[in-house]
């Protein structure tokens, strides 16, 4: 691949909860720069990000119950619209962890569905973080296929907030289970050109990584 081609597989990512304004206008001056496919940023940045972006083709990426999933379903809808209003192309949300972890896999699946439902309505993609260092390899794939389920547009491995993060073998279960239709997102712990090809291998289409700029300098 060549530096415009990884490029346009990065989520170019700033969701510290220390990051200012300041910080969040560098990244996406950095994300027009180099041609990223999005910036994934906390939603009260997106209307700032959205205006700083405008006309560039980058689209503006951000987070619905995060980083924990435990928000309720409506207040996620509430955020995902809110977003969408702000600006926002894309959303990533974290599905109910405890319910998944409880077997209540209907509730998984309404919540998810519900978020879908708003997101498609405002013309977003939906990405289904699964974090899948808190999951066993089978919870793993029941979470993909009440994603696929729900009709999010994505999987994604993690928030990068709970202690791990994209793993080659996690992408390569998700592909699996998704099938080829379905995006997967490897994101949490990505800092190198090696480490994406790895994951784009395993059967990734979208990168999320804090090291963007370092990563396409490496393209040889």
């Amino acid at each position: 691949m060549n530096r415009e081609e990884v490029a346009r597989l990065i989520d170019h990512t700033l969701l510290k909860p220390e990051a200012t304004p300041a910080q969040v206008a560098q990244l996406c001056d950095e994300a027009r720069s180099y041609g990223f496919a999005s910036v994934c940023i906390n939603p009260i940045y997106v209307k700032l990000a959205a205006e700083r972006l405008e006309g560039s083709g980058v689209a503006v990426c951000t987070v619905v119950g995060f980083p924990l999933g435990a928000t309720s379903t409506v207040v996620k809808v509430c955020e995902a619209r809110r977003a969408m209003s702000d600006g926002a192309a894309e959303l990533d949300m974290v599905l109910c962890i405890g319910a998944l972890k409880a077997g209540d896999h209907e509730a998984v699946r309404e919540d998810i569905a519900a978020v879908a439902t708003a997101c498609h309505e405002g013309s977003a993609l939906l990405k289904v973080i699964i974090e899948a260092v808190l999951l066993g390899t089978e919870e793993k794939v029941v979470a993909c296929q009440l994603a696929k389920a729900a009709g999010a547009d994505f999987v994604k491995t993690s928030t990068g907030f709970a202690g791990g993060g994209a793993t080659v073998e996690d992408v390569r279960l998700m592909r699996q289970t998704v099938g080829p239709q379905m995006g997967v997102k490897a994101a949490g712990g990505i800092r190198s050109y090696a480490d994406v090809l790895a994951m784009v291998e395993a059967g990734a289409s979208r990168i999320g990584a804090s090291a963007g700029v370092q990563i396409v300098k490496q393209v040889p």
